[in-house]
């Protein structure tokens, strides 16, 4: 017999203010793809709700260097991704998505899994950023019940008085590897839209495909003159190398458009803001009615 919970499951997206188009994009999706859409809550968690990460001068332990914390930068919003338990009253399920994911099939069967007594349900990448252990904490399944240590007002206080590495934090170091059960790929698909896939990340930062031609404004980490040579040729987003994840994210877009649920200024104002690429218009008549069937054919 199914257990019952009182909490509603809810996705949580998190955002700032750069990425929050990207993260109603990512919401729309996952409630137009769903079987059940009414079977589970969205929520955006919104950066600006927790002023502690967003005040200037304070530094973080990063990889084992102390490393000045940028409120600013596109990917602030990370801390967040451990908020949801204490935003469920640490009571039943929760996802927690990037605001660059992108529901191509069914989010809430994740809610229908067998969690086997874990915490955390997650998928792993091994080989990335040289660790052949990678968790990507970008998708995540939490049994909220389970994490009642993520009291996440004393983690920001720790994280900002260095009382661990943000590395280890956002990698899962700091948990039992017994708590963690791991998803398969197609629940964080990386830049790939195959049959399988059920949540595309578009992870690389300068091809995210309503960014193209704009001015970089993401923090590239140096570490030699490679980066830094780098840093000179990479100063505006590139195009997408699949043309079939801009079609799918104008498309979206078309249909929150359509709907109501972004209105012309909202476009308009984040185009002005260079959160999105300045030919969205076009490229929203382009894709308007394009399919999901025909992004994996």
């Amino acid at each position: 017999m199914t257990e019952q919970r009182a909490v509603k499951p809810t996705v949580f997206i998190q955002a700032n203010d750069r990425q929050m188009l990207g993260a109603r994009i990512s919401a729309h999706s996952y409630r137009r793809n769903a079987r059940d859409p009414g079977a589970f809550d969205v929520q955006i968690i919104d950066i600006r709700e927790h002023p502690r990460l967003l005040q200037r001068g304070q530094t973080v332990l990063r990889d084992g260097h102390i490393r000045e914390w940028e409120p600013d930068d596109l990917q602030s919003f990370t801390p967040l991704r451990f908020y949801p338990p204490q935003a469920m009253g640490f009571e039943g399920l929760a996802v927690v998505t990037d605001p660059d994911i992108f529901g191509v099939g069914d989010v809430g069967e994740l809610f229908e899994r067998d969690l086997a007594g874990k915490a955390i349900w997650a998928v792993p990448r091994p080989d990335h950023n040289q660790r052949d252990d990678y968790i990507a904490t970008s998708v995540m399944l939490l049994d909220c019940a389970k994490l009642k240590h993520w009291q996440f007002d004393k983690e920001l206080d720790d994280l900002f008085a260095h009382r661990f590495d943000y590395i280890d934090w956002i990698e899962l170091k700091r948990e039992d590897p017994a708590t963690i059960g791991l998803l398969e790929p197609e629940w964080n698909d990386f830049d790939r839209l195959s049959p399988q896939t059920k949540l595309l990340h578009t992870t690389k930062r300068r091809t995210q495909p309503w960014k193209t031609g704009l001015p970089v404004d993401y923090t590239l980490r140096e570490s030699g003159w490679f980066d830094s040579v780098r840093r000179l040729r990479r100063r505006r987003y590139e195009q997408h190398p699949d043309r079939r994840q801009e079609a799918l994210v104008y498309s979206l877009l078309a249909d929150m458009l359509d709907t109501g649920e972004i209105t012309r200024q909202e476009l308009a104002e984040e185009m002005a803001a260079n959160h999105i690429r300045h030919d969205s218009p076009e490229l929203i008549d382009r894709y308007r009615g394009w399919r999901l069937l025909d992004a994996v054919a």
